[in-house]
């Protein structure tokens, strides 16, 4: 039975495994239901891959059958974030199914029944056959326990047999794959030219000047751009543009919190049980009966109690504090214990000076720095303000303060001198550590006091009323909103209704902005029926109303001109800029820097040394992979003409050259190269396939 349930945990692995591999994961989204209105006519089918449909019954399958081996192995039920990965694993799955399968047939790679038995018990094991069959007294495979299960599958029940042909169809799926990147991977081959042109680049070394005059020195007012040169732009740079599925929105949320009202029928329900829970003779009955939380009764000390509980110190046995209410949710707290613990805790905070380095004229320097500032709050300066101003570690922005902590938590120094401390207050002398010197504070005293504390809490939560009343807000403001114009019309009337917008939402995504679980108002923007300027139902997003009108839709393939206006705006007004700029450096004689003074105060003029061919970045002047190109195209002491960077225009200097040493042997340096494609050429080539495949995503209309 043992070896049953390891194969079912296996069954599925390989095609898992390589999906994983491949890096292919996106979040997808929730479950709308294969019968919603959204479908048309084609309800029932969820996709296309490489010219196959594929039904909303064989994705399902392949769904069930991956979620049911996740919950397996993590031993609990999905969340719905891990769901959405699990119908993307899914998606991928059938893919590399469908897509893949077809190249393997092309290319002729297969399995062929000896090499499963290899595979199985021959020479050759599988690694999950290896994990299924273990020996339990060596911990090692034991190839007799195959022969067994195999001997005895007819008399292990009637799901025995087809468990095991899913277990060998995952393990053969696998090898059809390591044979595929296998193939990929031999296929990598680096020439001697490609190797030495590397390894230059690499090592060879240039010192250079240059004349930059930043696009940003001429005024955006100053260009005008117009349509044409908009679209000229996009269609000569059209490739930088590729897009994929895109909706965007305008939406405003109506959140369900708790009100007013809510709040003091709670305090009055809270202040009628602190009455009882004083007067309970078992307080943990007590609060298993009206505690929206379970009990704890294990002692505290000071540093483990609530803040609220902090600030009464010493507690008193037998004594109801509260109610207090912290981020929704209200406490009673009823100490049932006092006693003294065997580790005591204290409070305090400190200012830590670190020495620059471990020499031992960066330690002095630390500690008269330290000492100093331990002189001026002596002499009166505030303790958290010189913490916030010379503390050097995560405790400067809160003044210090390292809240509560038992004996033996800090190093042994710290630990020393904080706890025999005889009470509170700054203490007189410095504490070396190995982090450094600290300026010491105690701010409560130390103490082994414990407590056992029983609480009841209770989340304020809204009424039926007060959600009925957030619903009714965001209903109206659907049903009177016949377009995006009405719906802008109606938020401007309700100052208390704010518009978010989302740009370009993609047909799987889980999340729109920062709302969580948003499947189903992606699955509105992009049904059939939605035409832009359609406004939407009442769509309920965990503890929200939300309500959106389309405002855009694109689809795979080329951005338009006006869905990235601004952005083609800036580069166009880049081109001219730099044109402008070009004209008055032509023509210019002289150095660099006679060029530049002649220019303007807006030249300026860089130098940088280091600089390699495999670098696209200039210290000084950013990401400029044409300057470097140029520079080491060009012969020491020579300029080039102006010519349009990155971030503004350049004329480069060539000073000087350092070539990388010659070498006679570049196996190592092939072989780092095709290491480096090796390891990129599986990936490549399955989003070369899924590219080549014409996929029609559906799933949107589903989940």
């Amino acid at each position: 039975m043992a070896l049953i349930n390891k194969i079912r945990e296996k069954s599925g692995w390989a095609v898992g495994a390589i999906a994983l591999g491949l890096g292919i994961f996106v979040v997808g989204g929730d479950l709308l239901g294969p019968n919603s209105r959204l479908l048309g006519n084609d309800a029932n089918v969820i996709g296309e891959i490489a010219g196959e449909e594929i039904a909303y019954d064989e994705f399902d399958a392949s769904f069930q059958q991956i979620k049911a081996n996740y919950e397996n192995q993590v031993g609990r039920t999905a969340t719905e974030g891990e769901l959405a990965m699990l119908r993307e694993q899914a998606w991928n799955q059938l893919i590399f199914k469908i897509a893949l399968q077809k190249e393997y047939e092309r290319l002729g790679i297969a399995v062929s029944e000896d090499e499963l038995v290899d595979m199985v018990q021959g020479n050759n094991i599988h690694p999950a056959v290896k994990q299924a069959f273990v020996n339990p007294q060596t911990g090692e495979f034991d190839r007799n326990q195959v022969v067994q299960y195999l001997q005895n599958l007819d008399q292990m029940g009637p799901e025995a047999r087809p468990m095991w042909a899913n277990f060998q169809q995952g393990i053969v799926a696998d090898r059809i794959q390591s044979k595929y990147a296998n193939l990929l991977s031999k296929s990598v081959y680096i020439t001697s030219v490609e190797a030495k042109h590397y390894y230059n680049a690499m090592n060879s070394a240039a010192s250079i000047k240059a004349l930059f005059v930043p696009y940003a020195t001429i005024a955006d007012s100053t260009v005008e751009v117009t349509d044409a040169q908009l679209k000229d732009y996009l269609e000569r740079n059209k490739d930088l543009y590729k897009v994929e599925d895109g909706r965007s929105i305008e939406y405003v949320t109506i959140p369900v919190s708790a009100s007013k009202e809510d709040s003091t029928y709670y305090k009055e329900e809270i202040g009628t049980l602190a009455q009882q829970f004083a007067s309970a003779t078992n307080d943990s009955a007590f609060v298993y009966a009206n505690s929206d939380a379970p009990f704890n009764g294990n002692y505290q000390n000071p540093g483990e109690l609530p803040e609220e509980l902090r600030k009464q110190l010493p507690l008193q046995e037998g004594k109801v504090y509260g109610p207090y209410t912290t981020q929704g949710t209200m406490a009673l707290y009823k100490v049932m214990d006092a006693r003294q613990g065997d580790v005591s805790a204290v409070r305090a905070s400190h200012i830590l000076i670190r020495p620059e380095n471990d020499t031992p004229e960066a330690k002095a320097a630390a500690k008269a720095k330290a000492q100093d500032v331990l002189n001026q709050i002596k002499g009166g300066a505030d303790f958290a303000q010189m913490a916030t101003q010379y503390g050097s570690d995560g405790t400067a922005s809160v003044g210090g303060d390292l809240g509560w902590f038992p004996e033996g938590q800090m190093v042994a120094p710290f630990d020393k001198a904080v706890f025999n401390a005889s009470g509170t207050g700054l203490l007189p002398n410095l504490v070396e550590t190995d982090y450094g010197y600290h300026i010491v504070k105690v701010t409560e005293p130390k103490t082994n006091q414990q407590y056992q504390i029983a609480a009841v809490q209770r989340a304020v939560e809204p009424s039926e009323s007060t959600r009925d009343a957030a619903y009714a807000v965001a209903d109206e403001l659907s049903g009177t909103s016949g377009s995006t114009t009405e719906f802008n019309e109606n938020i401007a009337k309700n100052k208390s209704l704010v518009k978010e917008e989302a740009v370009n939402i993609g047909k799987n995504n889980i999340l729109v902005n920062n709302l969580n679980n948003a499947r189903e108002l992606v699955g509105w923007a992009y049904s059939k029926d939605t035409e832009v300027g359609d406004v939407s139902p009442v769509f309920e997003i965990e503890d929200q109303f939300v309500v959106a009108t389309l405002t855009g839709k694109r689809e795979k393939g080329y951005a338009k001109v006006e869905d990235i206006k601004d952005e083609l705006t800036a580069a166009v007004r880049n081109e001219v800029k730099a044109q402008q700029v070009i004209e008055k450096l032509k023509g210019q004689k002289g150095s660099i820097d006679q060029i530049a003074a002649s220019y303007g105060p807006n030249a300026i003029v860089k130098t940088a040394d280091n600089v390699t061919l495999a670098s696209a970045a200039v210290p000084g002047l950013g990401v400029e992979p044409v300057a470097i190109g140029k520079a080491f195209g060009m012969k020491p002491g020579t300029t080039s003409a102006p010519f349009e960077g990155q971030n503004g225009v350049l004329i480069v200097e060539l000073l000087s050259l350092n070539k990388a040493p010659e070498i006679n042997d570049f196996s190592n340096v092939k072989e780092q190269i095709r290491a480096t494609k090796a390891g990129n050429v599986e990936s490549k080539a399955f989003e070369a396939i899924k590219e080549k495949a014409d996929i029609k995503d559906n799933r949107v209309r589903f989940f």
